[in-house]
């Protein structure tokens, strides 16, 4: 599993339904197995949430990570799915949505009620994927997921 290190937006743009949030070197790093790795803004670099129902837009964005020579290339639905990217999601979008009170509560409840869904929904593709192309690797790694979750 990967852990969040730290995640600041360099800079967020509230558009009419959307909120861009986008990172740079040093805004942004995750820790693996005790290794943290910053992210370089090589592919994907924003997250695009949708402030009418809380879900993220660029799912399939690539986010890089590095660490000396050795790179971690993920897509944004699966750093959702094996991180606690979306507890830090939720405080990033209080502050920058100016959420009260509990329509706030209701947001973040709604929010990570979908957010369950999307990694279950992610994680049986994953699966699915592993097992057709005999992937014994990812599909072991799945389902020691499994067992910490």
């Amino acid at each position: 599993m990967l852990v969040i290190q730290r995640i600041k937006p360099f800079f967020t743009r509230k558009e009419e339904f959307n909120l861009r949030l986008v990172f740079a070197y040093q805004y942004f790093s995750i820790k693996r197995n005790d290794e943290v790795f910053q992210f370089i803004p090589e592919e994907g670099k924003e997250i695009v949430v949708n402030t009418k129902n809380l879900q993220i837009e660029n799912l399939g964005e690539v986010f890089v990570f590095q660490r000396g020579s050795r790179f971690i290339r993920i897509p944004l639905y699966q750093l959702l799915l094996v991180s606690d990217l979306h507890l830090h999601l939720s405080t990033i979008l209080e502050g920058a949505m100016g959420l009260e009170g509990h329509l706030q509560e209701e947001y973040m409840r709604e929010a990570d009620g979908l957010v369950e869904k999307l990694e279950q929904d992610n994680w049986e593709r994953m699966v699915d994927y592993a097992l057709e192309t005999k992937n014994q690797l990812l599909f072991k790694e799945l389902m020691e997921g499994l067992r910490v979750i």
